[in-house]
């Protein structure tokens, strides 16, 4: 089949996200802990993370986490404890938070130029193999074949070349810019690099979960708006980022994003005066 034009088909089944304490810990911190110099106190983090059914034990251990791996900065007050985002977390969250907000917010603008890698990995390594996989998945390139990764966006060229180095590919590795040929059909090729079906389910859930809620103020408006960025943070992963033409037909991430961006702007100050109004009780300590 010779420069077909028909998209790749999506069917759609729902399923359940899961919630760790210290991912919810980021989610909380960049959106209301990193717009703000002040430092929060640990019983003002515990009780928010309790909304969302983090039982206070798992709270405080992602505090702890967060503060061992350098994000978090602990201050005792008497009995009470407050927590600063250090540099590094500060630039941690505001890389994130740019990376969460910007995500489908403009149409990609592409020339069909293609990026090629070619890297290829011995079967006996396979965890070199594993983390090969994960690291260029993350970075948005698909594989349509053992050892050759594709990505639309030809800037993404560095990261792949830092990808390679930093994880010591022994293996010669190459690379290559070009239009896709007259042999086979690029859909068909995108098809084999991504899943797409799986990314529409996940934006279909996305969908359905937000479409309706309209929370009025308050905890209400802090919770929704919490549980949105969560949930839309994990999209920049999973979503390599392709042009709409090559694209399934109807492509929900567009409706998604537009869900997302709207219901963003229009919670987000009653949330974050919610924020506001818990620091201000300075609650005694737990």
């Amino acid at each position: 089949m010779t420069g077909g034009s028909a998209r790749p088909s999506v069917t759609r089944r729902r399923e359940v996200s899961h919630t760790s304490a210290r991912s919810l810990l980021m989610t909380v911190l960049g959106e209301y802990v990193l717009p703000r110099q002040d430092p929060v106190w640990t019983s003002t983090l515990v009780d928010v993370l309790a909304l969302f059914d983090i039982e206070e034990k798992s709270a405080r251990q992602a505090l702890a986490r967060a503060s061992n791996e350098g994000w978090l900065l602990s201050e005792r007050a008497g009995r009470r404890v407050r927590w600063s985002l250090t540099a590094p977390g500060r630039r941690l969250l505001t890389e994130g938070a740019q990376r969460i907000y910007d995500f489908g917010r403009d149409p990609i603008d592409w020339d069909g130029q293609w990026l090629m890698l070619l890297v290829s990995v011995p079967e006996s390594q396979r965890d070199l193999r594993h983390r090969v996989r994960t690291q260029l998945t993350w970075a948005g390139f698909g594989s349509p074949v053992p050892g050759v990764w594709v990505s639309p966006n030809i800037a993404r060229q560095a990261e792949a070349d830092k990808i390679v180095a930093e994880l010591k590919v022994g293996s010669p590795t190459m690379s290559f810019i070009a239009s896709y040929g007259q042999i086979g059909d690029e859909n068909d090729m995108v098809t084999r690099s991504w899943d797409l079906t799986e990314l529409e389910e996940h934006y279909e859930q996305f969908i359905d979960e937000f479409t309706g809620l309209q929370p009025t103020a308050g905890q209400a408006a802090l919770h929704a708006q919490t549980r949105l960025v969560h949930e839309w943070r994990r999209f920049p992963f999973l979503d390599p980022g392709l042009p709409t033409r090559l694209l399934p037909a109807n492509w929900s991430g567009a409706q998604a994003a537009d869900l997302f961006h709207r219901k963003h702007n229009e919670w987000r100050a009653p949330a974050q005066q919610h924020w506001d109004d818990l620091v201000s009780l300075e609650k005694v300590p737990y």
